[in-house]
């Protein structure tokens, strides 16, 4: 579900607005989803393994590249290769049963960011391995409420928040308004901290296993999957990044999700005015984590 939130005193022009960057995001889910047999996505991975290199949308181009940089500067820990390990577990959720060794294997084998090949000159891409299945999951909605408030923006209309199912862009704020106030839940509840998140001309998103998990054999799994194992995340942490573009903050939610502590602290140092939060619950209490500059954003 997006969201999209306009302060306006033309409430008819607002409307408009936001008819139009919903329209936008409903051509946009075309081109990236790979839920619709149809998408450019899926075209694209129809590909995989034949040699050719494939013409894309710009959209489909600017956003691979940008993940393909995300997965080489997270040591593989965020892949968008991921597609293969993505569909068994999807249907380990609707099963009820563990993908077995030699599917995890198999799916494996698939996964990889250096298996796509980019032309910027002629804006081709090319698969290398048969099978390959893209996953734009971890970064897409970020990158999706980034392009809606850019287009809001540049349409007159500054002061809009986009929520695209909690990947958030916060923009400006008017005169006597001290930001967008934002809730963070505690890991695997839907309650919320004690105190909000204040933010202006920034993104942020949460990642966790409070609505999307499977319990099997004793184990609650995540949704989020580490490329490098194949299995799902079993921990419980509740990772939040506040990044200067949204797209930044959803794929970083997911690689700190699977990074030690120390390693998603000195990722986040990468980032000029990115800040990451990581709660865990440790002996059934929640233990935060924080970047140095994290404080700063809580509504006092």
């Amino acid at each position: 579900v997006f969201n999209i939130i306009v302060y306006s005193t033309d409430s008819l022009s607002a409307g408009e607005a936001a008819a139009h960057c919903y329209r936008m995001i409903d051509t946009l889910n075309e081109i990236y989803s790979d839920y619709l047999p149809a998408s450019e996505l899926n075209r694209l991975c129809a590909r995989s393994g034949s040699k050719d290199w494939v013409n894309v949308s710009a959209p489909l181009f600017d956003i691979l590249q940008v993940a393909y940089h995300a997965s080489e500067i997270s040591g593989g820990r965020f892949d968008v290769t991921i597609g293969p390990l993505v569909r068994l577990w999807r249907r380990a959720r609707k099963d009820r049963i563990l993908p077995n060794k030699d599917s995890l294997r198999a799916a494996k084998r698939l996964v990889g960011y250096r298996k796509i090949q980019f032309d910027t000159i002629r804006r081709t891409i090319r698969l290398t391995k048969t099978g390959m299945q893209l996953d734009l999951g971890g970064i897409a909605q970020g990158e999706t409420a980034q392009r809606v408030y850019e287009r809001l923006q540049a349409m007159g209309f500054p002061f809009s928040l986009v929520d695209a199912a909690g990947d958030i862009v916060a923009g400006g704020t008017p005169a006597g308004i001290d930001g967008w106030h934002v809730g963070v839940n505690m890991p695997q509840s839907e309650s919320l901290m004690n105190r909000q998140l204040c933010l202006s001309n920034k993104a942020v998103t949460t990642s966790g296993d409070m609505y999307q998990y499977v319990e099997l054999a004793g184990k609650r799994y995540s949704h989020i999957i580490n490329p490098r194992t194949g299995y799902a995340l079993t921990q419980s942490r509740n990772v939040t990044v506040i990044a200067g573009k949204g797209v930044d903050a959803d794929w970083l939610t997911k690689a700190c999700s699977m990074l030690p502590v120390s390693s998603a602290l000195r990722l986040i140092k990468k980032f000029p005015s990115t800040e990451v939060q990581i709660a865990l619950l440790e002996s059934g209490k929640p233990t935060f984590y924080r970047s140095s500059g994290f404080e700063s954003y809580f509504k006092n």
